[in-house]
């Protein structure tokens, strides 16, 4: 998978004098069916959450409050995108790897994923993630 698979996605803005609101709807909205949700709040002051890639999994991020910027590589390029709306969001397909820093004070990401939670499912190690994308990459 390459970083320019990873897309910025506007959600639909619905404008109200009571307040707004924004919602999403899988395969309409983002590409894969939901089959988690989680969300990061609390983050202390210079901590960073991520640092994986997922196998098979596809999440879509959106910050809900605050703001915080996910960086994104896929082994040849790397790109930092800042959230800070609830109104869009960051959809990063399989074989990606993110990152997650510089959270805002009470920031919180929501995240949607396409499959339910699997350990094995996670690819952690850093080097291996090089090797494995570049070698895919090159075939």
């Amino acid at each position: 998978m390459q970083i320019s698979n990873v897309q910025l996605i506007n959600l639909p803005k619905v404008f109200d004098e009571r307040g707004n609101l924004s919602f999403l709807e899988a395969n309409k909205h983002i590409p894969f069916e939901i089959k988690r949700s989680y969300w990061i709040y609390d983050v202390p002051g210079g901590e960073q959450r991520g640092g994986h890639a997922y196998i098979t999994t596809e999440e879509f991020i959106v910050a809900l409050s605050g703001s915080f910027d996910v960086l994104i590589d896929d082994g040849r390029n790397k790109q930092r995108i800042s959230l800070n709306r609830s109104y869009y969001g960051l959809y990063i397909p399989k074989g990606i790897w993110r990152s997650m820093e510089n959270f805002s004070t009470n920031s919180l990401a929501f995240i949607v994923a396409s499959t339910v939670y699997s350990e094995h499912d996670y690819q952690r190690d850093y080097s291996q993630f090089l090797m494995l994308n570049n070698a895919s990459q090159e075939s």
